[in-house]
This record gives structure tokens, sequence and C-alpha cells, in this order.
């Protein structure tokens, strides 16, 4: 499985940035970045930028997994998919809508 992890870019030396926690990524995929961006990572590659409260909501589920793992409780850590009903991603509901049985 694979997981991506929210981590701030400190420093930037051409397709190299240095993240807040001294990791270096690659920023090829996302071009350039200014420090202070926060950016999802796998594998270290940068894949995404994204936003600040983006990057807050990946890491309270990476927690709530780490404590349910750890045999604890999920808490609020994924209060934001609470009392909503599931939604599919625009491209496979627009594929059901259209009666595909298949994406």
């Amino acid at each position: 499985m694979c997981v991506g992890v929210p981590m701030r870019i400190a420093a930037v030396d051409g397709i190299a940035g240095t993240t807040a926690y001294g990791e270096m990524v690659d920023l090829s995929l996302t071009g350039p970045v200014a420090p202070g961006t926060w950016v999802l990572t796998h594998l270290g590659s940068a894949r995404e930028v994204i936003s600040a409260e983006e990057a807050r909501l990946i890491a309270d589920a990476l927690d709530g997994l780490r404590s349910v793992m750890a045999g604890g409780g999920a808490g609020g850590a994924f209060a934001d998919l609470e009392n909503r009903d599931p939604a599919l991603p625009p491209h496979l509901e627009a594929a059901r809508a259209a009666g595909k049985r298949e994406a």
C-alpha cells in the first residue's frame, strides 16, 4: 500500500527540495515551488502541491491510523468524512451516470 505523506518544503535547489524534517525530495513532478510550500510525497518524490489545510487533514488521518494500529481509537482523525454520504470521484460518477459498469 502506498501512503502519501505531507511535508513542508524548507529549501529548494533546482529540482531538489529539503523538507522541514531535513529529508531530500525530488520536485520533478511538481515543478518549481517556494520554501514553505506543502507537498504530498511518495517514496521521496513530491507528487502534488497541497494546501496547509489538506496537509493537516492528511496528517490527522495518518495519526488516527497509527493509533488504531496500536490498539487505540481513531479519535477525530476522520471528522471531515463523518456525517456525509460516500461519494465517487468525479470521473467514476460520470461513468456511472452514463450507465457504464466499468471505468
